[in-house]
């Protein structure tokens, strides 16, 4: 199976006090139409730092990433915007919902940036009923008009989570989406992105300390120091 998303060699280097931090080492993996990758190490491994490279969130100091055949090197700035915006999805630890607008609005956001206000006025209406079709889908629906202040961690994960789909992205990035839960409230986002990966298909690449959250992926790279460690042959997921 070809992958969705290739990364070769990366490496991201720091200067801190004029000492050389190698946060990524030489790493490659591929990520596959329609997987689960779960992403695993002890803190300061470079889990985060990977995942921000895979996502265009961050450029690595040398090796590229290629998604779809288009590596983010030959990308500029608005053009790795779009793709992050339109392609990819992003679900993080601390939600990063803004607080003063409910919890229908957060999740219409990323359909709004980077559309002209003729634009947003001509797809607002369809954007609206699938923001509130995904809320309504979490269980959410009576709490859209709720401002993320008025919901608990539980909710405003699964906010975050709808709003990283309300583009349909072929690539959600999640970063500890379980890590600010507790154990009740973990099990329900972990069973709600395994139901998401087979409803919609869309590939998942998490970085979790949750072993159950690995447990339940299709594949696991262990992480050390910035470097893979026993990775399984990258052959793509089973059909």
């Amino acid at each position: 199976m070809s992958s969705l998303l290739s990364a070769n060699a990366l490496c991201k280097v720091y200067y801190e006090g004029g000492r050389e931090l190698r946060v990524v080492r030489d790493v490659t993996v591929n990520v596959f139409p329609g997987e689960v990758l779960a992403i695993m190490g002890p803190s300061g491994a470079g889990k985060s730092t990977l995942l921000h490279i895979l996502g265009a969130l961050d450029r690595p100091t040398s090796g590229d990433v290629t998604y779809d055949g288009v590596a983010f090197g030959s990308l500029s700035g608005s053009r790795l915007a779009e793709l992050r915006n339109r392609q990819f999805g992003f679900v993080f630890q601390f939600f990063h919902l803004l607080p003063d607008l409910s919890a229908l609005e957060n999740v219409m956001l990323p359909a709004m940036m980077g559309t002209s206000t003729l634009g947003w006025l001509g797809c607002r209406a369809g954007v609206r009923q699938r923001a509130m079709q995904l809320l309504e889908h979490f269980g959410l629906g009576d709490r859209a008009r709720h401002k993320p202040a008025k919901l608990s961690g539980g909710e405003r994960q699964r906010v975050a989570i709808a709003r990283a789909l309300v583009n349909r992205p072929r690539l959600v990035f999640c970063d500890e989406p379980t890590g600010n839960l507790d154990s009740a409230t973990s099990n329900s986002v972990i069973d709600m992105i395994v139901r998401l990966n087979h409803e919609e298909h869309q590939a998942f690449v998490i970085v979790t300390h949750n072993e159950q959250l690995a447990l339940r992926a299709g594949r696991v790279l262990h992480i050390i120091d910035g470097q893979i460690v026993d990775s399984p042959p990258q052959e793509g997921p089973s059909s």
